[in-house]
């Protein structure tokens, strides 16, 4: 996936216009790409962050071929979209179609920061905004498990190609239990709050992949590997977003959410 910053097309009157003068210390908005598909092991995710200044203002984006989720890490930002604008505040999302170019900007003066996964998709669905102030209030959008909260942001009611997407909240000292893996989903698991540990392997003999992770952290995950994550003497918050079929591992699988077994596979 590449961000392009595309030109507008010139008006093409006779009017003659000023010029202007764009300073060296001009507040910018920064996209950082955390990985591409292909060097994380994966079929279709990709990640990234945009870092905006107070008071920025992008310039058009877009992402060629893929749909998005955007995630308002820290701050609040305005996302415009032909047709409108949405407005994120703390944790909110927004879905973006296939083909859909969108200008981000910053209302306040502190910085802030979006997450932005990608996958690839051939059809155009809407855009959906999903605001965590309120589905963290709704029990239909919370899956409570042992010393853990998942709230699903972009689930499979909302309609999409391949993207499906929440947070998950660890209490102190909890871990994921089942170990779980999948045959038909990747996932990448961005670490937003906390301290914690995280595995990621294909089975007990090759678990080599053990990993402490803090704030700002990513881990990606293959199809068909394990993937647990334990909480240190802190709370712990991450993003997760799958690409590939859509669904999550508690709804289809009641196992999981119990808290039985030794390991389960989807």
């Amino acid at each position: 996936m590449a961000t392009t910053t595309p030109q507008k097309q010139y008006s093409g009157d006779n009017q003659v216009q000023p010029g202007r003068l764009f300073q060296t210390d001009r507040s910018s908005v920064v996209y950082r790409q955390r990985f591409m598909n292909t060097e994380a092991h994966l079929k279709f995710l990709s990640c990234g962050e945009y870092h905006l200044p107070g008071g920025s203002e992008s310039q058009a984006l877009s992402a060629p071929g893929c749909e998005l989720l955007l995630y308002m890490w820290k701050g609040r930002a305005i996302v415009e979209v032909t047709g409108g604008e949405y407005h994120l505040a703390h944790y909110d999302t927004l879905y973006l179609p296939l083909g859909t170019a969108f200008r981000l900007r910053n209302p306040d003066a502190e910085p802030a920061r979006l997450i932005q996964t990608a996958a690839t998709a051939q059809n155009v669905h809407p855009v959906f905004h999903s605001k965590f102030a309120e589905f963290s209030k709704r029990e239909d959008r919370i899956r409570h498990l042992k010393g853990k909260d998942v709230y699903m942001m972009f689930d499979v009611s909302e309609p999409a190609d391949k993207l499906v997407a929440g947070y998950t909240f660890f209490q102190p000292f909890q871990r994921s239990w089942p170990p779980h893996n999948h045959t038909d989903q990747e996932e990448v698991y961005f670490f937003i709050q906390g301290r914690g540990s995280m595995e990621v392997y294909e089975s007990p003999e090759t678990m080599s992949f053990v990993r402490s992770v803090e704030e700002g952290d990513l881990v990606t995950i293959p199809m068909f590997n394990y993937h647990p994550v334990f909480s240190q003497e802190d709370p712990l918050q991450f993003i997760w977003c799958i690409a590939g079929e859509r669904y999550w591992v508690g709804d289809k699988n009641k196992s999981f959410m119990s808290g039985t077994g030794t390991s389960l596979t989807t």
